[in-house]
């Protein structure tokens, strides 16, 4: 994840984070994620802070929507860099029968982007979509 620009090393890292989610590929998402991210789970009644070991265990275990034929739904809302060391990027995906928002923040180390934390709220997607 460290070709052209920031910004284009970080859509890059996006889209894998995405391709993860969606085949619930928990080793696919650990090549995006730093060893000792964090994973915030802000959805009331579901509150959670996992390490990333805890949060590749749950993924192991989740049925992934490829393989229900889901249809796959992202966005990038935004990504802001500074000092070309950390960055932010808020992204949404629906998924599961969730709608999901994720606050992203990345470091840069060795040359490369990492998730440092994952912070993210859901709420069920609306009948129709």
């Amino acid at each position: 994840m460290n070709a052209g620009t920031p910004h284009e090393a970080i859509l890059a890292l996006l889209e894998t984070y995405f391709e993860g989610l969606y085949q619930a590929d928990s080793a696919l998402l650990a090549s995006v994620f730093h060893p000792r991210a964090q994973y915030v789970n802000t959805a009331p009644g579901d509150e959670r802070i996992l390490t990333l070991l805890e949060y590749q265990h749950l993924l192991d275990q989740r049925v992934s929507p490829a393989s229900n034929g889901e249809p796959r739904h992202q966005r990038v809302i935004s990504i802001e860099t500074t000092a070309n060391t950390m960055a932010f990027a808020k992204v949404q995906m629906s998924m599961l029968s969730r709608d999901y928002t994720d606050f992203l923040t990345l470091i840069r180390e060795q040359n490369q982007w990492r998730i440092i934390a994952k912070v993210f709220h859901y709420q069920p997607t609306p009948q129709g979509d």
